[in-house]
């Protein structure tokens, strides 16, 4: 049983993920487990969107919104643990499916679900899927590494030399 509470306001998961103001694109958790988590969020009707450009949201940004449940999830399984969250890197997407062009025309919330599929000590992966009223906008795949395993040989920090 989870020693977290089981569904999180907008504010809970700002104090949970590196996703600030703007940039956090999921507002509430409805529940989760160790395997998975249902997020839902009604930020793509929201102007401006920072990931909007000429004022729209292109189906291919449905993928931040399942890395942020991605995010939301891990933070939450190292909570139960008593141990931080590992900062973590987007590195694949892969089975990506787009069944929209656009979405800030959606009126009602978006359901954003991920399923873990192999969780090791340094990475990740998942399934997301984000749905509205039902329908299925957006389905994929993604892998994400520790930050601290994504350093260059021969520098400190990890930046391009």
């Amino acid at each position: 049983m989870n020693t977290v509470a089981q569904t999180l306001t907008r504010a809970e998961i700002l104090a949970l993920i590196p996703h600030q103001g703007s940039m956090c694109l999921l507002d509430r958790v409805c529940g989760w487990s160790d395997e998975a988590l249902e997020a839902r969020t009604l930020s793509h009707l929201r102007v401006p969107h920072p990931l909007a450009s000429d004022g729209r949201l292109r189906a291919i940004h449905l993928c931040e919104y399942g890395a942020q449940a991605m995010a939301i999830h891990g933070g939450l399984l190292g909570l139960q643990r008593g141990v931080p969250a590992q900062p973590g890197l987007l590195v694949s997407l892969r089975a990506v499916q787009l069944n929209c062009d656009f979405f800030e025309t959606y009126s009602g919330e978006l359901v954003v679900r991920a399923e873990s599929l192999l969780v090791q000590p340094a990475s990740w992966q998942y399934q997301f899927t984000v749905l509205h009223g039902g329908e299925l906008l957006a389905t994929g795949r993604a892998a994400v590494i520790a930050a601290a395993n994504n350093k260059r040989a021969g520098t400190p920090d990890g930046e391009l030399p």
